[in-house]
């Protein structure tokens, strides 16, 4: 489970280290906008009342 947040890390970390801050930021800010989505988003879509 800790081992997409690390290989994230390690892409932004390299991309930063390579001098692309603009598309090391752009990952960064995609991954957390996937993330927040994937807590938020509703569970069972097909739930039965």
């Amino acid at each position: 489970m800790l081992l997409p947040w690390l290989a994230v890390l390690a892409v932004v970390l390299l991309l930063d280290a390579m001098h692309l801050g603009a598309l090391a930021t752009a990952v960064a800010v995609s991954w957390l906008v996937y993330c927040v989505w994937t807590w938020v988003r509703p569970r069972n879509r097909n739930r039965a009342s």
